[in-house]
């Protein structure tokens, strides 16, 4: 059988391919990429004249079976606009059907983003979670956050120049303040990582016009000793006085997590119980 090539090119600087990219990029007879334009910049600088064939969000569905033909006959290299495959870019589709019949599936290690992002963020990355591209809806971007709130892991996400603000405005809100590393146009000329927390960064991009892409690395929930949290009954008490003073659910939420020790999450749904709030 066929041998399908997972590739990872470089995010930014063309420099960032190893060796045995370029090899199995010269050698195999078709290469499968998301843009062909980016792949083409690419193969020049390294005099490859490979056949491409375009494999993207808008034609899987109608080109995996085609590309699944390609690799009866022979092996294929698969890569994205720039980074890993699979890897917030179309490739799970054409692997999961390469393995099904029974094709060789083998990785090129390379670049990727969220990583290059992390291990320059000041964050731990002994444990992490990525997100992707938060939703675009205010809500649905919330509801996300919501369910990894209270997870001690560090949070890696994408996020687009224009949704930026929103984003961070959210994450302020959801999760409490954090420290955060921002990579902006990691490996190109203009990459720009800024550290601080969530609410130095919305300061820092409300009045700057965010440009470029960015990847986003926040830094996990607290973990406090349940011996060090402050005593339910003072908590309720607390959350009653909250209440009394008419303070938002969110804001006392953020306020007594930080104050108390108890997670953000409990606090908040013993603030909003019984829709008292």
């Amino acid at each position: 059988m066929s041998t399908l090539y997972l590739v990872a090119t470089p995010i930014g600087n063309l420099e960032d391919i190893t060796l045995r990219a370029l090899r199995v990029l010269r050698e195999v007879p078709l290469i499968a990429a998301e843009d062909t334009r980016q792949t083409r910049k690419l193969l020049e600088r390294y005099d490859i004249h490979t056949p491409l064939t375009p494999y993207h969000e808008h034609n899987k569905a109608r080109k995996t079976p085609v590309l699944l033909e390609k690799l009866a006959a022979g092996d294929l290299a698969l890569v994205s606009d720039a980074g890993t495959p699979g890897i917030n870019d179309p490739g799970y589709e054409l692997v999961l059907a390469a393995i099904q019949a029974g094709h060789t599936v083998t990785p090129v290690p390379g670049p990727t983003a969220p990583v290059a992002a992390l291990v320059v963020s000041g964050l731990p990355a002994d444990a992490f979670l990525y997100l992707g591209y938060l939703p675009r809806k205010r809500a649905e971007r919330r509801a996300r956050l919501a369910e990894v709130a209270s997870l001690p892991y560090t949070l890696l996400f994408l996020e687009t120049p224009h949704r930026l603000r929103a984003a961070l405005d959210d994450l302020l809100e959801v999760l409490g303040e954090r420290r955060i590393a921002i990579g902006r146009e990691l490996t190109k000329m203009h990459e720009e990582i800024w550290r601080g927390s969530l609410r130095e960064a919305r300061a820092r991009f409300a009045d700057t016009a965010p440009r470029g892409e960015f990847t986003l690395v926040v830094e996990g929930a607290p973990s406090t000793p349940a011996a060090e949290r402050w005593p339910p009954e003072r908590l309720q008490a607390a959350i009653e006085a909250s209440r009394a003073a008419g303070e938002p659910p969110s804001r006392a939420a953020r306020r007594l997590a930080e104050a108390s020790g108890w997670p953000r999450r409990e606090i908040y749904a013993m603030l909003t119980v019984d829709g008292r709030r």
